[in-house]
């Protein structure tokens, strides 16, 4: 059996063991950054995994290019350093990822890149985690890949909330005659210059992909299904997540709620006459309950009012030219962006454990949802953002730290 450095090494040669000195990580994006750099602080040596060849591979392989940072800064700091001076308060992506491989770099966190991890499971008879990754690049079949097992006293799981696309299925889909792509591959408006573009999905990712293409004189019709809260990103002058950070400091979550509800309407106006409806759950509530992020305007309201975006209702099935909607009339699109979203995807290669749900989050709610039994973590999936992330790690690295010192002090 080989012993991991302290992930710095090279993956080891085909079908070797490897004991893992220290916690195993999954995921090498801001989680499992995080929480290596908080458990190196405290002595604690650790291997991370991840499937990709970088790190944060959402940010840098599956986002747009005009994207920026939902939240103030302040809000969105990995522990132990804040984001440099001179960023804006909304840092773009490329700010962002140079922030992540610079956190990287101080922390000395070198992950094992190209390490698909297609099972783990806990080893009752040797107290011990077992976790197969298979040895493949990225555009490698993974079930026929030479593989590695990892073995450690812990596991913490870091792949996230955002792992894995989600792609509905839609009657006639496969009548439509141009392409069809997930908002993961949009990188901007420029290739749909001039088309009809249906984007499916009224998040934060569809609002502002219909506003990209707007900024780059396409025609985007926006699929508004479900009832969904949008909030001005701020409120004079201030950021609208300071608000109700402020205000949670006084009263219930509930009042909070119908506070920034109120607040909105006064901002926005009447979204229903945009087609636009708002849940009976308040954005918070919904947020923490259920994970729905709550939207955060930046102009495309502006461009629903002017007429450049058009909203519609769901999709009943598609044809050749376009999609027919739930109320009998026809979209006409030359192309589909699948603002969709993402899932987790844990219950996929977590084995004999029922510490997740199997929608892949924790069953134990925030604040409580980072440790498992026999060894087992979890950061970021608090449905909270890089705040939850950050909270995560640190409670993650602390508790392991003591045990790490426990056993190492008797050896």
């Amino acid at each position: 059996m080989e012993a991991a450095d302290a992930s710095s090494a090279p993956p080891p040669a085909e079908g070797r063991v490897v004991w893992v000195n220290g916690p195993i990580v999954v995921g090498a994006g801001p989680g499992g950054l995080s929480v290596a750099a908080c458990l190196r602080a405290r002595g604690v040596p650790c291997v991370v995994l991840d499937r990709a060849d970088c790190i944060a591979s959402l940010w840098q392989r599956r986002t747009y290019d005009r994207l920026r940072l939902h939240l103030p800064r302040q809000f969105c700091e990995l522990p132990g350093m804040p984001f440099p001076d001179h960023y804006p308060e909304y840092p773009t992506k490329r700010q962002f990822v140079d922030y992540l491989q610079a956190y990287a770099e101080r922390a000395g966190v070198q992950p094992r890149f190209n390490q698909a991890v297609t099972s783990a499971r806990y080893d009752r008879a040797a107290g011990l985690w077992r976790v197969r990754a298979a040895d493949a690049l990225a555009d490698d079949d993974v079930a026929s890949a030479a593989s590695t097992e990892y073995i450690g006293r812990w596991l913490v799981v870091a792949t996230g909330e955002n792992a894995e696309r989600i792609v509905p299925e839609f009657d006639g889909a496969q009548d439509f005659a141009g392409p069809v792509s997930h908002v993961s591959e949009y990188k901007c408006g420029e290739a749909y210059r001039g088309k009809r573009v249906l984007v499916v999905g009224c998040g934060n990712s569809g609002m502002e992909v219909c506003l990209d293409l707007c900024d780059h004189n396409a025609l985007p019709s926006m699929v508004v299904r479900d009832a969904v809260h949008v909030l001005p990103r701020e409120m004079f002058g201030v950021a609208t997540f300071s608000v109700a950070v402020f205000l949670l400091r006084f009263l219930p979550l509930w009042l909070v709620d119908a506070v920034l509800v109120l607040l909105a309407r006064l901002f926005l106006g009447d979204l229903e006459k945009l087609g636009i409806r708002r849940p009976a759950g308040g954005p918070l509530e919904l947020k923490n309950a259920r994970g729905r992020t709550p939207v955060l305007d930046i102009g495309a309201l502006a461009r629903i009012r002017s007429g450049h975006i058009q909203v519609v209702p769901g999709i009943k099935r598609f044809f050749r030219g376009g999609a027919e909607l739930v109320d009998g009339r026809r979209v006409a699109a030359d192309a589909v962006i699948l603002a969709t979203g993402y899932h987790s995807n844990v219950p996929q290669w977590l084995k004999g454990s029922d510490f997740f749900t199997q929608e892949g989050y924790p069953r134990v709610p925030f604040p409580h949802g980072w440790k498992g039994e026999s060894g087992l973590y979890s950061v970021g999936f608090t449905r909270r953002g890089l705040s939850g992330v950050s909270s995560d790690a640190v409670k993650v690295a602390q508790d392991i730290a003591v045990e790490w010192e426990k056993q190492t002090s008797t050896r």
